[in-house]
């Protein structure tokens, strides 16, 4: 029954960001029984659409941000209910043990995909932009930086 709850409190934090878009995402062609989730279907890359976020930074706020926080520590609003809780992109060990192509597959394939938490679904869409896995590998990798000494 927790188990039901939980699945019912990760869609509903799902469902709630789904109206920040309404364009719907574009067809998948990605890895079968993916789970798709929304996000702007033209891509922009680098944030310079207008004074916009790009299609990344829109993506990981909306998509990956309830899991993984908006600071990247894993401590989203839905974080409280997972196990195993979300990576924590601040973890310097991680970012350390990682390469750029084992994160994107991540992205694409979900958890399940690469032997990780099924909770976290796959953007199997992002393989038709490339640009936009590269954008967020980027604000992963942000994340791991150390802010400059005073």
């Amino acid at each position: 029954m927790r188990n039901l709850a939980t699945v019912a409190f990760i869609a509903a934090l799902a469902f709630s960001a789904c109206g920040k878009n309404s364009t719907p995402p574009p067809p998948s062609t990605g890895t079968p029984n993916a789970k798709q989730e929304t996000g702007p279907s033209h891509p922009r890359s680098g944030g310079d659409n207008a004074g916009g976020p790009s299609q990344a930074q829109a993506m990981y706020e909306t998509v990956c941000a309830v899991c993984h926080g908006m600071d990247g520590t894993g401590n989203g609003p839905g974080a409280s209910a997972l196990n195993p809780k979300p990576r924590n992109y601040t973890d310097p060990a991680w970012q350390a043990s990682i390469t750029d192509d084992q994160i994107k597959e991540t992205i694409l394939k979900g958890g399940t995909g690469v032997g990780k938490s099924p909770s976290m679904p796959g953007q199997p869409q992002l393989s038709d932009h490339p640009e936009v896995l590269d954008d967020l590998v980027k604000m992963i990798r942000k994340f791991g930086q150390k802010p400059p000494a005073p």
